[in-house]
């Protein structure tokens, strides 16, 4: 640990030029002290680091110092690619990794051109977990990122309703609107699990060959879109409103509401006749009572019971 620290000290030392004691305490996460006492760790070893003083002063380099240690380790290629997801990242117990590939790329770089990954950090910033939840980083992730990043297989225990044992070849992981997914085959069958309902991971010690050709985000899409289909058993008749028909893509899966559109009939009132896949009666249910008065349930009648009861309740509440 303390030799990564060091060099990231040189490193940051090489991409911005002059740091202070305090500067440097906190992008490596330590004490000043400690600080204090690395750089005379690397004055001893012969790095050229010297204080200014002043009110401006810091540690510098002596000009036309370059370390050599700025070529990438095959750990922090890998972990470059996933620096602009800083989250997922740390997760996957890759964040040390990918901020050390990250300052030897800024060490490389001539003066003129350090600038641009503050630059761009400044401007985007991807964050990846939906609205309204506090997501939490599943326990055995890490273990499974491991297991993904050099094709070892491994004995999960997957609790959906009773708990399984399964031995699974891990090819990848998706993050999907805040939760983590493994794609993984078990004998010859592509399968996707929660990786929070996974409560155990025990590495069998063997490696695994990969399909050749094997595309990550082309399976994902394919695999997605099929659960939505799966999901969308059943359909009810509607009457949409001209506001309805824009408030539906708001409410209802997007499969479900390219069904609608393309399905939909104006009527001389303005509004639209239409059928809307659905994945049970009671998610039909909270999608209708979303839309209020700018949809109609024409079928099936218990839905539509169902529905008239729950607004005459809310019309007594309000009158």
């Amino acid at each position: 640990m303390r030799a990564a620290r060091l060099i990231n000290l040189v490193l940051l030392l090489q991409a911005r030029g002059s740091m202070t004691a305090a500067e440097l305490a906190a992008e490596l996460e330590v004490s000043e002290r400690t600080v204090y006492r690395d750089v005379v760790a690397l004055s001893a070893a012969g790095v050229p680091v010297y204080a200014e003083q002043g009110r401006v002063g810091g540690y510098r380099l002596v000009d036309g110092y370059r370390t050599r240690l700025t070529g990438l380790s095959r750990a922090e290629a890998e972990a470059l690619f996933l620096a602009g997801l800083p989250g997922p990242a740390r997760e996957m117990g890759m964040t040390e990794a990918a901020e050390t590939a990250r300052l030897k790329i800024l060490a490389a770089l001539p003066p003129g051109l350090q600038e641009a990954s503050e630059r761009a950090g400044q401007r985007f910033h991807l964050d990846a977990p939906g609205w309204f939840r506090d997501p939490e980083t599943p326990p055995r992730l890490a273990e499974l990122a491991h297991a993904v990043w050099h094709d070892q297989s491994v004995e999960i225990r997957y609790k959906k309703r009773d708990e399984v044992t399964r031995t699974v070849s891990p090819y990848g992981l998706v993050l999907k609107n805040a939760v983590w997914y493994l794609v993984g085959k078990v004998g010859d069958d592509l399968r996707t699990y929660r990786v929070d309902r996974i409560t155990g991971v025990v590495a069998s010690g063997l490696t695994f060959v990969r399909e050749t050709g094997f595309d990550l985000p082309g399976f994902w899409a394919r695999r997605a879109a099929e659960f939505v289909r799966q999901m969308l058993s059943d359909e009810i008749a509607i009457r949409l409103s001209p506001a309805g028909v824009r408030q539906l893509r708001f409410v209802v899966e997007p499969q479900a509401l390219s069904v609608a559109l393309t399905a939909g009939e104006p009527e001389d009132d303005g509004w639209t006749r239409t059928r809307l896949p659905v994945e049970s009666m009671d998610v039909a249910y909270t999608y209708m009572m979303s839309l209020g008065p700018e949809v109609e349930v024409v079928e099936p009648p218990a839905l539509r019971s169902r529905l008239a009861e729950a607004h005459a309740r809310a019309a007594d509440l309000y009158r």
